[in-house]
């Protein structure tokens, strides 16, 4: 075999998104791009801040020696600095720059974390549905993934998360705005998390943490607060990236964040700067480190993702099916009219609407809508949604 068994399983079982994104592809070619109704990919199609290009252009024309060359592993210390101070006033904590590494993306911030903190056989607690890449991050470093179901409209179960816990959990990972299910978890549910991991973590006599992915921190609606993590709980690690705040998912600049309160801090920040190196990211991409260095806090006008939330909410909802109206993110998981929600996703093809099974996403009988879109793609979605409404639903 020309490649490890390991990676030819992963290949064979690829993600949904992805396998769904080559139909499109083949769609487009028979039908025409323009013809073909793609949810697949969270990819935003909304262009950076106006700040953005300007940023770029000044800061090539900088006259600085070694602009484009290595830096500390753990990155600039003006970048981290500055992503302190707005992590300090998010979080409600005293962030500081020794507490930040730069990273290429939230996925590779993931990888980080779990290449500091696992040991072979560690588990990692995660509500379902979540992010299915969470699967290979874990597995990457030994740790194994437990799935635990949220409640019916997508919360956190706290139950099911103590049920799940065990001598080997090692951490709880929390994707708050959710992808796939664009929910926002309340403060108090944090907190009540919060005070769970403190209780097992002093039974199991070995620190648990939690872990928070929070690419999406930004990407709210309707006034809703995004509730601080690390006030919650005291080994809290948090990992972000700009991807979708600032449109910038293509050049890969994230961050690790984590609690100064953590015991050990300054082994465990070794650990993660230590991490960075040896899986080969060696440090985040320097023009992208210099340009999110001034634009802390900045933000696509999230607008144009609202107006297609409730395009679709409104319009799936009045064909029959069952939506929970997300508060963040810009993806919607309503439940298939059918079990089979793969065979659901391939029927819809036949419309021309590409969408992702839920299983994908750990969660068999929904599937996943990314509307990162154009208006006009949901608009003509929605004939569609209608039609196979009136077949299911009346």
């Amino acid at each position: 075999m020309p490649v490890a068994k390991k990676i030819a399983e992963a290949a064979q079982h690829s993600s949904w998104i992805r396998q769904m994104f080559e139909e499109g592809a083949r769609l487009a070619a028979k039908h025409g791009r323009e013809n073909v109704l793609d949810f697949t990919i969270g990819n935003p199609n909304l262009e950076p801040p106006a700040e953005f290009c300007q940023i770029v252009e000044d800061l090539l024309h900088e006259p600085k020696a070694g602009t484009h060359g290595y830096m500390s592993n753990a990155g600039y210390l003006e970048s981290r600095q500055a992503v302190a101070k707005s992590v300090a006033r998010q979080q409600c904590a005293p962030v500081g720059g020794e507490h930040v590494v730069m990273t290429v993306g939230a996925g590779g911030s993931l990888n980080v974390i779990f290449k500091a903190i696992l040991d072979p056989g560690d588990e990692v607690i995660v509500p379902s549905p979540y992010f299915m890449e969470y699967d290979s991050y874990v597995d990457n470093h030994g740790g194994v993934l437990r799935p635990v179901p949220t409640t019916p409209d997508f919360l956190l179960d706290l139950q099911a998360i103590e049920a799940a816990m065990g001598p080997n959990t090692r951490a709880v990972l929390v994707n708050s705005p959710n992808n796939p299910t664009g929910r926002v978890y309340a403060e108090e549910s944090l907190l009540e998390l919060g005070r769970l991991l403190e209780r097992r973590s002093a039974d199991n006599g070995r620190m648990i943490y939690l872990v928070s992915d929070e690419p999406y921190r930004q990407i709210v609606y309707d006034g809703v607060h995004v509730a601080p993590i690390m006030p919650a709980y005291q080994n809290t690690i948090i990992a972000s990236s700009y991807s979708k705040a600032l449109s910038l998912a293509g050049e890969r600049i994230g961050y690790v964040a984590a609690n100064p309160a953590i015991k050990g801090i300054g082994v465990l920040m070794d650990g993660l700067i230590m991490a960075n190196r040896i899986l080969g990211f060696v440090n985040a991409p320097a023009l992208m480190q210099r340009v999110v260095t001034r634009m802390q806090d900045c933000c696509v006008d999230v607008s144009p993702y609202r107006l297609n939330r409730d395009m679709l909410v409104d319009g799936l909802t009045e064909a029959g099916f069952k939506v929970v109206k997300p508060e963040g993110a810009f993806y919607l998981f309503p439940e298939s009219p059918i079990e089979d929600d793969v065979a659901f996703c391939r029927e819809m093809q036949e419309y021309l609407v590409l969408v992702v099974p839920g299983r994908g996403f750990g969660s068999k009988g929904h599937f996943r809508m990314a509307y990162c879109v154009a208006p006009e793609v949901v608009e003509k979605a929605l004939p569609a949604f209608q039609k196979v409404g009136a077949k299911y639903f009346t």
